[in-house]
């Protein structure tokens, strides 16, 4: 059996291409959107990708199921729940598909439904022969993570309830996969730093004896208690995750991997004129010494597109304002979460305003020494946007809480026209928050160098 673990660390995405080396039959699980990586692999080892599963319709990320179909002819799966605009083979409970012999000797791949992240959600059960006694893993998707479940509350606008989820999600997890050989591996779609769940870990691969052992969600418990466990303490959801749900059910366009058009400065003005949002990609820092008035910054050093999936709405133009040489990254990053609209790349990038200070902007970053100062002589305004779950560990008094994902629809409770200093935890999501918040009219904002980290420290070297 080849099993190949790939993993996207901006998007904490985890994808799989396993493959029977007899047959030379292989199957991409949960791909991501640039697929050619797959089939650069593939090739390399003389394999035929016939098929691509789908553990579910992913949120936060396209998925690239209809690009590998494309590319290669190999037919899409989901499970029996599932219902996109685009053909496809659908699993049952227990179903087998022998990627070996006919005999099933070879690898042979085990279908599990699993509700509870979403309706349609299945888990793989990996068999390096068919006839083996244990199972060598389990592809598990969203419903079990190194550390944690995925979150059943994503699906409430939609009309289907956390609460359901949950208690389906506790029988899949007890049923399905703890019903399963301490020594089969899991393997997940998601890392640390993903937003589906509140408590992954760093690690991309354990044991279901492990998680048995130490998943918080997994330890004994009535299922009242665990649809408790599962349900508070999650984060803002970004806003694009809806919008990705969608278009993973839709028979949408095919990436486009084409270098965005370059723009020379008077384009770029009318573009933003016309309703384009300017994303500048780079460090807090640099932007903060010169950037368009009414951009945005969303450095490319982070999770980019998560973010600027966060603060900008789905089919929004974009501009980009990028160090030469990054311009491309960009746009493919904004790609794989569906954001197709790049209009352009602003040509020489911020060298082509240097001589135009009309056009200019500056964004003040204040220290944590001169925050009292601030808050002494002027009726500040102090904006937490870290998550819920991060601001329940401490605050600096008197903040108000507006976690990023939630700020452009909620910025009517500020006032705008007075100062407003706004954080995280250190500095990279404020240097978004300001951005954003200036964009929208905001006269006077700066961002807390450091963030709440700098800001803790001070207190208690002062204590």
């Amino acid at each position: 059996m080849k099993f190949t673990q790939y993993y996207l660390d901006c998007l904490s995405h985890a994808s799989y291409l396993i493959a029977d080396e007899t047959t030379r039959r292989a199957v991409v699980v949960d791909p991501k959107r640039d697929i050619q990586e797959y089939l650069d692999d593939a090739a390399a080892e003389g394999l035929h990708i016939d098929y691509v599963i789908e553990t579910h319709f992913h949120a936060d990320f396209l998925s690239g199921h209809l690009e590998l179909a494309q590319a290669t002819g190999a037919e899409i799966i989901y499970g029996s729940a599932a219902s996109p605009q685009y053909p496809i083979r659908r699993v049952t409970d227990g179903e087998r598909l022998a990627l070996g012999p006919t005999d099933g000797s070879g690898v042979v791949l085990e279908f599990r439904e699993t509700p509870g992240h979403t309706p349609e959600s299945i888990s793989v059960v990996v068999w390096e022969h068919g006839d083996d006694p244990e199972p060598f893993g389990v592809l598990t998707g969203d419903t079990l993570f190194i550390g944690d479940v995925g979150r059943p509350d994503l699906l409430s606008s939609v009309g289907v309830s956390a609460d359901e989820l949950a208690r389906k999600l506790y029988v899949s997890v007890h049923d399905k996969l703890l019903s399963l050989p301490d020594s089969t591996k899991v393997f997940p779609a998601h890392g640390a730093g993903s937003a589906c769940g509140k408590s992954l870990s760093t690690e991309t691969v354990s044991t279901i004896g492990e998680q048995r052992r130490t998943n918080y969600a997994l330890q004994p418990m009535p299922v009242e208690e665990f649809v408790a466990a599962v349900t508070e303490g999650q984060s803002a959801a970004p806003a694009y995750f809806g919008y990705n749900a969608g278009l993973n059910k839709q028979a949408r366009d095919l990436l486009d991997i084409a270098p965005p058009a370059p723009l020379d400065l008077d384009q770029v003005l009318a573009e933003q004129a016309a309703g384009a949002v300017v994303i500048d990609t780079r460090p807090a820092a640099d932007f903060a010494a010169g950037h368009l008035a009414g951009s945005v910054n969303v450095g490319l050093d982070g999770r980019f597109a998560e973010y600027v999936g966060t603060v900008v709405p789905p089919h929004t133009p974009i501009v980009l304002v990028s160090d030469p040489g990054t311009e491309h990254e960009a746009k493919l990053r904004l790609g794989r979460i569906g954001f197709d609209t790049v209009v352009g790349v602003l040509r020489e990038g911020p060298a082509a305003f240097v001589a135009r200070p009309d056009v200019v902007g500056h964004a003040p970053r204040l220290p944590v020494a001169q925050l009292d100062e601030r808050r002494a002589s002027t009726e500040v305004q102090i904006v937490d946007v870290r998550n819920h779950a991060e601001a329940a560990l401490g605050t600096i008094p008197g903040a108000l809480r507006i976690p990023l994902a939630e700020l452009r629809d909620r910025a009517g409770e500020l006032d705008l026209d007075r100062p407003i200093v706004v954080y995280c935890a250190g500095g990279y999501r404020s240097s978004i928050a300001a951005s954003l918040l200036r964009s929208l009219g905001a006269a006077d904002v700066s961002d807390l160098i450091g963030g709440f980290g700098a800001w803790l420290t001070a207190t208690r070297a002062l204590a």
